[in-house]
């Protein structure tokens, strides 16, 4: 007789359960000892709608009439966010060659039935604490790190055209500095934290278009956002913010936005290597954490950008929605090359004048 030291009240370890053949022989048994236990139907829909900061330390599989169990421990193991949980299958026959197998992709353990179920609790209350599971921001941005790497190709056009193009700017630089003064109290330059590759926080820098305390403002003027799905409903509020005709713009920075030469400071970014020519915008932080589920976090796996996709093809168009933004964003991430950023740079000169202020 095995006699468990558990206490039910103490296991918080967060489990997500897969499966059907043996949930209801010992669903009662796991409720018993774990607090916080997640019985999913999808796999894939789960873990794409998941944040990353509230993944489970566990996975339990059943590997028995399930087809996709070899496709699910690959997902999670070869997947940035995915690959340090915990997986433990679970089987109702004792197949020596589908165990191999899931040794093989490093699963943690398999258990047939019947076993005792505080055997099972005790080896999770094990691995949990001799594991590194749930990501902190400073994992997520290391992991990132290591799927992210800037080619160096890459790396070189970007010093090469931001250093050149920094240094014939210069003068109109400060011209656009001596309006922006005169025209208006506050600084030349506008600078905000953004979240690009990575999850990398950096300082942003625009040319200043709006009126001091513009982002004292961005609670009074809710129902001017685009992307607002549901306008004057607070409830429900959008990723991404973006104004039609902001009553915050300066009569010059209306110029230098439909222009888009309120941009030409990002230069700098893309110098020091915050930023790339091309790619994905830098997000401010507020949407950025709207964006940590595993099925929209891939836009952050590759380079901040300029321009990119979204600027050539439909900006400041009413008909862009959020959805088809952010799948542009993750299209570029999983597709970005040379060829397609000499592309989007040429096709960026013939987006530069906008018809919306936006």
């Amino acid at each position: 007789m095995v006699i468990s030291t558990i206490n039910p009240s103490q296991i918080n370890t967060k489990v997500v359960y897969f499966g059907h053949l043996l949930k209801s022989l010992i669903k009662d048994e796991l409720n018993q000892y774990l607090n916080n236990i997640i019985y999913v139907e999808n796999f894939k829909h789960y873990f794409d709608n998941e944040p990353l900061l509230s993944l489970p330390d566990v996975i339990i599989i059943e590997a028995d009439e399930n087809d996709d169990c070899f496709d699910q421990i690959d997902y999670i193991r070869n997947h940035p966010f995915l690959r340090g949980l915990i997986i433990i299958l679970l089987g109702i026959r004792d197949d020596k060659a589908m165990r191999k197998a899931a040794m093989e992709l490093h699963v943690d353990d398999y258990y047939y039935y019947p076993f005792q179920t505080a055997h099972l609790i005790e080896r999770i209350n094990f691995l949990v604490k001799f594991k590194l599971i749930r990501p902190t921001l400073v994992d997520l941005t290391d992991r990132f790190d290591q799927r992210y790497k800037i080619p160096i190709q890459k790396r070189i056009f970007d010093v090469v055209v931001s250093g050149l193009s920094l240094f014939v700017l210069s003068p109109l630089f400060l011209l656009i500095g001596l309006i922006i003064k005169l025209e208006s109290k506050g600084t030349v330059l506008y600078k905000s934290q953004r979240v690009g590759a990575g999850y990398k926080i950096f300082d942003f820098y625009k040319f200043r278009s709006m009126c001091n305390d513009a982002d004292k403002l961005i609670d009074t003027i809710s129902d001017l956002n685009q992307y607002q799905t549901t306008p004057g409903c607070k409830q429900f509020k959008s990723t991404f913010v973006k104004f039609k005709n902001d009553p915050r713009i300066t009569k010059f920075g209306s110029f230098l936005r439909k222009t888009s030469i309120d941009e030409l400071p990002q230069l700098f970014n893309i110098l020091i290597g915050d930023m790339s020519l091309v790619g994905n915008r830098p997000l401010p932080l507020y949407e950025a954490e709207n964006l940590t589920t595993n099925e929209w976090s891939t836009r952050f796996l590759g380079p901040a950008g300029l321009t990119g996709l979204w600027q050539i093809s439909r900006r400041g168009k009413e008909e862009m929605s959020e959805l088809e933004r952010k799948e542009l964003d993750n299209f570029y991430s999983k597709n970005y090359s040379i060829f397609l950023d000499i592309e989007i740079i040429v096709k960026t000169f013939t987006a530069l004048i906008q018809k919306e202020e936006v």
